[in-house]
């Protein structure tokens, strides 16, 4: 495993510096540019690099974020994901170019792009707008319409019922649950979160659900301080045994409000992740989470793509499963 002075000799910066920003402590003043390079670096550590046999496909796709560059920082799912297409396409050599859909002008303009690979929550009014660029298209981590567009999903209700069923093992009756919730960006719906929703269902099933230990904000550091905060003040010693955090960045959050209000992380409370982001098993205590393998999200949406350019015409659906890694956060 990659060292915190692996990546600080690499991003060229101080290990504190690493350290603060694998933190996401918010007291650093260090440049969006930092910040990028240390994630991307964090990230590329971890990576495991593979070399399959390099076709000559000489053409040229479109990386579309859904997330604005500032808020891609914030949520390092979306740019690992990112970083595994980069790297699937580097193998297979195709040139590919970035762009954010808050942008869509610009992308309007592109007069030799072959195929797109969008990346976040796309409406159907959405995925309808980038079809007026190219037909080849694939969607990753949604599914617009699994009848018309291919898509590389995550199987999040099996991922949330291993952390319950983990946590009952380990004896915690008393489970709570902090996520966050989103829109798509055109405002046209609500975005039905599979975590929260397997969360309250799945306890409910097992006779172990509490409504009043539910939060929901937004999936962030600050939201997973904040809200943290605001279990500990109302359930006082009553604080359930263990969370379950929608995302890691909120994971993170919590960890900070105990550590500051003094409650021991594992040994009072539990706390799982979702994602297991490079910067989990840096953050103290180190973060149990659920692996989400965005590597491999990536890679498998370029591979969608040249299946496409190929000739295949019907669409395929993939769901990747997770793996629970135990970490020191949990007990």
């Amino acid at each position: 495993m990659a060292t915190i002075k692996d990546i600080a000799e690499k991003a060229g910066v101080s290990i504190a510096t690493v350290s603060r920003v694998l933190n996401f402590d918010e007291t650093l003043s260090v440049t969006d540019e930092t910040k990028k390079r240390i994630f991307e670096v964090a990230e590329s550590l971890s990576y495991r690099k593979k070399s399959p046999k390099r076709i000559n496909i000489s053409t040229k796709i479109a990386i579309v974020s859904w997330y604005t560059e500032e808020e891609e920082l914030e949520d390092l799912y979306y740019l690992s994901i990112s970083l595994g297409i980069t790297n699937r396409c580097q193998q297979k050599n195709i040139s590919a170019v970035k762009f954010f859909y808050s942008h869509y002008d610009e992308l309007l303009e592109l007069t030799d792009i072959r195929g797109i690979i969008a990346v976040g929550k796309f409406s159907t009014a959405q995925a309808e707008n980038l079809k007026k660029i190219t037909d080849n298209i694939v969607f990753v981590d949604c599914s617009p319409n699994e009848d018309k567009y291919d898509s590389v999903i995550v199987d999040f209700e099996r991922a949330t019922k291993n952390v319950i069923d983990y946590l009952l093992i380990k004896n915690h009756k008393s489970i709570g649950y902090i996520g966050g919730k989103e829109l798509y960006r055109d405002k046209s719906d609500n975005i039905v979160d599979l975590r929260e929703k397997t969360f309250r269902s799945y306890m409910k099933e097992k006779g172990h659900y509490n409504e009043s230990a539910v939060y929901i904000g937004n999936f962030t550091v600050s939201d997973g301080y904040t809200l943290m905060k605001k279990a500990i003040q109302e359930h006082g010693e009553n604080l359930p045994t263990a969370f379950c955090a929608g995302n890691d960045q909120i994971a993170i959050g919590c960890l900070r409000a105990l550590l500051e209000e003094k409650i021991d992380v594992p040994e009072r409370v539990s706390i799982v992740g979702l994602n297991d982001i490079s910067v989990s098993k840096y953050v103290f205590p180190p973060l149990t989470t659920v692996k989400v393998f965005t590597e491999l999200m990536g890679e498998t949406s370029v591979d969608l793509l040249i299946e496409q350019l190929e000739g295949r015409e019907i669409p395929k659906k993939v769901s990747l499963g997770t793996k629970l890694i135990k970490r020191r956060s949990s007990f």
